[in-house]
Protein backbone atom coordinates (compact mmCIF):
# COMPACT_ATOMS: atom_id res chain seq x y z
CA UNK A 1 0.00 0.00 0.00
CA UNK A 2 1.11 2.95 -0.41
CA UNK A 3 1.54 6.45 1.51
CA UNK A 4 -0.25 9.98 1.12
CA UNK A 5 2.95 11.17 -0.25
CA UNK A 6 3.66 8.64 -2.72
CA UNK A 7 0.20 8.87 -3.86
CA UNK A 8 0.52 12.67 -3.87
CA UNK A 9 3.68 12.11 -6.09
CA UNK A 10 2.32 9.96 -8.46
CA UNK A 11 -0.76 12.52 -9.10
CA UNK A 12 2.13 15.21 -9.92
CA UNK A 13 3.77 13.32 -12.39
CA UNK A 14 0.40 11.86 -14.00
CA UNK A 15 -0.47 15.32 -14.14
CA UNK A 16 3.03 16.80 -15.69
CA UNK A 17 2.65 13.70 -17.94
CA UNK A 18 -0.44 14.52 -19.35
CA UNK A 19 0.21 18.21 -19.59
CA UNK A 20 3.18 17.22 -21.50
CA UNK A 21 1.09 15.35 -23.99
CA UNK A 22 -1.66 18.03 -24.68
CA UNK A 23 1.09 21.01 -25.18
CA UNK A 24 3.76 18.93 -27.36
CA UNK A 25 0.57 17.52 -29.65
CA UNK A 26 -0.43 21.31 -29.77
CA UNK A 27 3.03 22.13 -30.74
CA UNK A 28 3.34 19.51 -33.36
CA UNK A 29 -0.33 20.28 -34.58
CA UNK A 30 0.56 24.46 -35.16
CA UNK A 31 3.94 23.47 -36.20
CA UNK A 32 2.88 21.51 -38.86
CA UNK A 33 0.10 23.38 -40.36
CA UNK A 34 2.57 26.61 -40.05
CA UNK A 35 4.96 24.44 -42.67
CA UNK A 36 2.47 23.64 -44.93
CA UNK A 37 0.60 27.09 -44.92
CA UNK A 38 3.43 29.17 -44.66
CA UNK A 39 7.11 28.20 -45.17
CA UNK A 40 6.96 25.75 -48.09
CA UNK A 41 6.86 22.24 -46.15
CA UNK A 42 10.08 23.12 -43.94
CA UNK A 43 11.08 21.26 -41.24
CA UNK A 44 12.01 23.43 -38.23
CA UNK A 45 8.29 24.95 -37.43
CA UNK A 46 7.54 21.54 -36.56
CA UNK A 47 10.70 20.97 -34.43
CA UNK A 48 10.29 24.17 -33.05
CA UNK A 49 6.27 23.67 -32.18
CA UNK A 50 7.67 20.08 -30.32
CA UNK A 51 10.15 21.85 -28.86
CA UNK A 52 8.44 24.86 -27.16
CA UNK A 53 5.67 22.40 -26.05
CA UNK A 54 8.06 20.35 -24.57
CA UNK A 55 9.61 23.50 -22.44
CA UNK A 56 6.67 25.02 -21.26
CA UNK A 57 5.69 21.45 -20.02
CA UNK A 58 8.51 21.37 -18.27
CA UNK A 59 8.56 24.74 -17.09
CA UNK A 60 5.30 23.88 -15.88
CA UNK A 61 6.02 20.68 -14.09
CA UNK A 62 9.24 21.74 -12.18
CA UNK A 63 7.21 24.48 -10.60
CA UNK A 64 4.30 22.45 -9.64
CA UNK A 65 6.98 19.28 -8.09
CA UNK A 66 8.89 22.39 -6.17
CA UNK A 67 6.56 24.60 -5.05
CA UNK A 68 4.03 22.44 -2.89
CA UNK A 69 2.07 25.49 -1.62
CA UNK A 70 0.97 26.16 -5.06
CA UNK A 71 -2.89 26.55 -5.13
CA UNK A 72 -4.36 26.53 -8.45
CA UNK A 73 -7.35 29.15 -9.50
CA UNK A 74 -9.73 26.48 -10.14
CA UNK A 75 -9.59 25.40 -6.45
CA UNK A 76 -10.57 28.23 -4.80
CA UNK A 77 -14.26 29.43 -3.79
CA UNK A 78 -16.05 32.77 -4.14
CA UNK A 79 -15.94 34.57 -1.12
CA UNK A 80 -19.29 35.84 -0.22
Amino acid sequence: MASKSEEVLCNKFDSCLADATVKVGAGLTIGAVSSLLLFKRKMWPITFGIGSGFGMSYSDCEHELNNSNYIHISKLKKAE
